[in-house]
């Protein structure tokens, strides 16, 4: 199984990103699908995930300016970040339950200038 993310970049305070995530592979089901994310020195934090069933949970910091959603089609999960402050700097990192293993990508670096 391979974890994809792409979309990352370098964007100005209150600018707008969107990341997204690919999981393929011998996948029969992908139910969980989370963006994570971990800055310097800091650690890995949860930014938001969704089920199957398309149940959201937010972290309080990224509430009303991020939203997560996903394309049980293409096992594909997006973040649309909006409103992004310096402190959003980071790198995303995708996780995803398959089949019942877990699955991380390799991170996308975000990168917001004051």
């Amino acid at each position: 199984v391979q974890v994809v993310e792409s979309g990352g970049g370098l964007v100005q305070t209150g600018g707008s990103l969107r990341l997204s995530c690919a999981a393929s592979g011998s996948i029969s089901s992908v139910n969980y699908m989370a963006w994570n994310r971990q800055a310097p020195g800091k650690q890995r934090e949860l930014v938001a995930r969704i089920t199957g069933g398309g149940s959201t949970v937010y972290a309080d910091s990224v509430k009303g300016r991020f939203t997560i959603s996903r394309d049980n089609a293409k096992n594909t999960v997006y973040l649309e970040m909006n409103s992004l402050k310096p402190e959003d700097t980071a790198v995303y990192y995708c996780y995803v339950i398959a089949t019942g293993y877990g699955y991380w990508g390799q991170g996308t670096q975000v990168t917001v200038s004051s």
